[in-house]
């Protein structure tokens, strides 16, 4: 059903019976009881930055301690050798739509993505000009920028956001929204790369991510999509798709924790044509011969450059596994339900206050969070959290984003956390916020 006559079944929605209602009609409800929550009073809307934690990771983490690592010691890499392509298959089962042996959980987005973007480059030799948005996420626009200065390339940024970068060219785009039409004139056959993100961390905008890659294929052309702020949010379809390279992280709607390790993936039918730059161990093809010559593995391994992190994999497990038993399709729906709820109170609540909305109202063309913009955004995020006990997230300049983490979060937590920030602003609170100096936001 459509999300919004989805919300208009319940009633009003500026009623937090609408928003009970809802928690009591949601498929989902009973996950919440499967997260750690020390505090029920408080609004976590920043899921999109760290998912909350399961307490089947708890467990999980646990056991390998003690069961595993204390007991096993070196005798437990027989069994944990391969851990990379098996989180990676669930991972790719739950929230990619990729079958097997496509996905591995490994290392950073960072990392990842520096590998996937220099394959691409490499396995499109003589072309020499890689294209990037400047609302795309900064390490991504800094590895890139570094890529294509160490490769003598060209690098094209579009300038959707008005904050541009090196070679900007300069697009009309609505919520940061990259389109084909807006690709379409700069496309070539000197473009080896494109690399977008499947949603903006941002603006929370969502391109169509098969119109885009059929379309720079179309001209010989690769595309590496960020998919961090869309795993685990909407569904992803990447084989249906034809999705060629993606990355992203596990910390955000996938809840494995801080710094948990990512994943990178890399269509079966291409795996053959790349070689990462960085030749590790476990890429080698005969790996425990440990012989003079690199000779790469013949599958989704090439891409492997070391050991993988079994803590760290045990957490993406645990989460993983609690997404794949919910369902994306679920999953994806109570996201927009959710941010039509944001959007509902936004109407009726913030936008008459002064707040600006930076999303877009379309369910298909957004991910999991809503951004709204305001001249005092960074002192009412701060109030919000030390005044109203909710947290949201502030991005520079002037926005504030909200999130619904389909798994831990509720109906009713989105209705308080916006009330709570409706107060804060009516009351004025926020004017007692002062800088506090933090570099984290």
């Amino acid at each position: 059903m459509n999300p919004k006559l989805q919300l208009a079944q319940f009633g009003d929605p500026t009623d937090r019976a609408t928003a009970l209602a809802m928690d009591s009609a949601d498929p989902l409800t009973a996950y919440k009881s499967q997260f750690f929550i020390k505090d029920p009073d408080l609004c976590y809307l920043d899921g999109n930055s760290l998912g909350r934690l399961p307490l089947k990771a708890i467990e999980s983490v646990n056991h390998f301690l003690t069961e595993e690592w204390g007991t096993e010691l070196v005798d437990g890499w027989s069994h944990w050798i391969d851990e990379a392509q098996v989180a990676g298959n669930l991972l790719g089962r739950a929230t990619l739509g990729a079958a097997e042996g496509q996905t591995l959980v490994q290392d950073t987005t960072s990392v990842n993505f520096y590998q996937l973007c220099v394959a691409a480059i490499k396995a499109r030799p003589g072309r020499k000009t890689v294209i990037i948005d400047s609302s795309n996420f900064p390490t991504d626009r800094y590895i890139l920028a570094g890529i294509a200065e160490s490769m003598g390339l060209n690098l094209i940024t579009l300038n959707n956001d008005g904050f541009g970068g090196p070679g900007q060219v300069d697009v009309d785009s609505d919520c940061e929204m990259i389109t084909t039409e807006i690709l379409a004139p700069l496309l070539n056959d000197d473009v080896a790369l494109v690399t977008l993100q499947a949603i903006h961390y941002r603006s929370g905008s969502r391109p169509n991510i098969k119109a885009i890659t059929d379309l720079v294929r179309s001209h010989g052309g690769l595309v590496v999509w960020d998919a961090s702020h869309a795993g685990g949010a909407i569904d992803l379809r990447f084989d249906e798709w034809g999705v060629d390279l993606a990355v992203g992280c596990t910390y955000k709607y996938g809840n494995s924790g801080p710094g948990s390790p990512a994943w990178l993936y890399v269509r079966k039918e291409l795996q053959t044509d790349f070689l990462a730059p960085i030749q590790g161990w476990f890429a080698n093809d005969k790996q425990f011969v440990m012989g003079p010559v690199f000779e790469a593995a013949q599958h989704i391994r090439r891409f492997q450059i070391a050991s993988p992190s079994i803590i760290g994999i045990r957490g993406v497990q645990a989460s993983y596994a609690m997404i794949e038993e919910a369902g994306m399709q679920a999953i994806s729906h109570k996201a927009a339900v959710g941010t039509e709820l944001i959007l509902a109170l936004y109407d009726t609540w913030l936008a008459p206050l002064g707040f600006s909305l930076l999303t877009p109202r379309d369910h298909n063309q957004r991910g999991g969070h809503i951004t709204v913009g305001h001249p005092e955004a960074k002192r009412i995020a701060a109030a919000m959290r030390q005044f109203a006990n909710t947290i949201p997230d502030y991005r520079v300049p002037d926005s504030i984003r909200l999130a619904i983490a389909p798994l831990p979060t509720s109906y009713t937590e989105i209705w308080d956390g916006i009330s709570r920030m409706r107060d804060i602003v009516v009351s004025k609170k926020y004017l007692e916020i002062e800088d506090s100096g933090s570099r984290v936001t």
